[in-house]
């Protein structure tokens, strides 16, 4: 069958349904349930909201193939001018570019901008399409003249399926001409780990059946922390889709400015961008706001589906001791059970929710770099840090928060 590899410079060049049933066909689950952070819907918000544009330092640059005229492979690829937005911190990499004379910018990413969930990056249904798609993204690379391509928290499957490139070989003929884009690639990939914690639901029945296979220390920690919340007469609700309002996304979006100010943090999302999905993503979207006296003074937003949760942003117009478990953890993990979900991700780094239930799972990246000592380097570096993230691991396991005795003995 005749197939054609290409860039293309935006998401909406190519078709939703098609791109949304590649998701569905990688993944293995039907349309309605895919990830819905790799769903067109949510990439195109980013993009006509101006949040992911060359404007911001995000300049699309998806590599699609087509056999036969239809949609076969895809990568969610990005060239970036900074490394903002990605959750995988390479500033020091970029670093030591400088100070060699060397320009690291710009370089490639694969992944969703602005959000440290893990999914599949290289979207193809068998392994074999995968390999191809990763070895025309790393041949295409090369030809650009970039100093590096990226790939971002892919799942478990796919991080396997990348790390077996570390050793394609470099006799083989590469590509003819600029449309051949399957050819091999002399260097493979470099494989990072890193820790996230996540939240999951056995089947529990209730908020309170959660807590009672906690320890007793953390069981009375979120106690505690949820009674403080109630008595400073705060409540909740949850919105869903439709049910979301344009005051309610004003409301959040002060909230999330005002803690990004406060941390010197650069904002995401824009009001158009959560409008945007309000209209298109509606049966994924969870916004959980907190009243105080009927006011609205602190908000979550969550992206979800039937199998999982994925918090991404959160932000408070007040302070009160507890809110942020509350509002980001808790209203959350209440939501799971309540719909039968089973994965909370609840985003980057916190080894503070480990204390509320959330264990630690190994997330992946992989990365190529052009410059064969840097490369050399970097490997080196990695080989280091792997040993430090295994040691933390196992720290993290030996503190765990669920109790092992039998009911009442803990």
């Amino acid at each position: 069958m005749a197939a054609d590899d290409f860039v293309v410079e935006a998401i909406d060049a190519i078709d939703a349904g098609a791109w949304n049933a590649l998701v569905a066909a990688t993944e293995g689950r039907a349309v309605a349930d895919i990830n819905p952070c790799l769903s067109h819907a949510f990439l195109s918000a980013l993009e006509a909201s101006g949040s992911a544009t060359p404007d911001t330092g995000w300049q699309p640059r998806f590599l699609v193939r087509r056999r036969d005229g239809q949609l076969d492979a895809a990568l969610p690829l990005y060239e970036k001018t900074h490394s903002w937005g990605e959750f995988v911190f390479d500033w020091a990499w970029a670093d030591a570019y400088q100070r060699h004379g060397l320009r690291y910018y710009p370089k490639w990413i694969a992944a969703v901008p602005f959000t440290p969930v893990t999914g599949p990056r290289l979207l193809a249904a068998t392994p074999a399409a995968r390999a191809e798609l990763l070895d025309a993204a790393l041949t295409r690379a090369e030809r650009a003249g970039v100093s590096s391509l990226h790939l971002l928290f892919p799942d478990a499957g796919q991080a396997g399926e990348m790390e077996k490139h570390l050793t394609i070989s470099p006799e083989s003929p590469g590509a003819e001409s600029d449309s051949d884009l399957r050819g091999p690639h002399p260097r493979g990939l470099l494989m990072r780990r890193g820790v996230q914690f996540h939240w999951r639901n056995p089947g529990y029945a209730g908020f309170a059946d959660y807590l009672a296979g906690l320890r007793r220390d953390k069981r009375k920690k979120i106690q505690q922390e949820r009674r403080r919340v109630a008595e400073a007469g705060i409540r909740f609700r949850h919105l869903r889709g439709a049910d979301i309002g344009e005051a309610d996304w004003h409301h959040f979006l002060a909230c999330t400015t005002r803690t990004h100010q406060r941390f010197n943090a650069p904002l995401a999302f824009n009001l158009d961008f959560f409008q945007r999905i309000g209209a298109t993503l509606a049966d994924n979207l969870l916004l959980i706001i907190a009243e105080r006296d009927g006011r609205p003074i602190a908000g979550a937003f969550n992206l979800y589906n039937r199998h999982s949760l994925f918090g991404r942003s959160w932000g408070t117009l007040e302070y009160h001791p507890g809110l942020h478990f509350e509002t980001c953890y808790y209203q959350a993990i209440e939501f799971c059970i309540e719909a039968g979900i089973a994965t909370f991700e609840g985003g980057a780094q916190g080894e503070h929710k480990l204390a509320r239930g959330f264990l630690p799972v190994t997330t992946w990246s992989a990365h190529w770099l052009a410059h064969p000592r840097f490369s050399q380097a970097v490997a080196e570096f990695l080989l280091r840090e792997t040993g430090g993230i295994e040691q933390y691991l196992d720290e993290l396991n030996e503190r765990d928060p669920f109790r092992r005795a039998p009911a009442g003995q803990d």
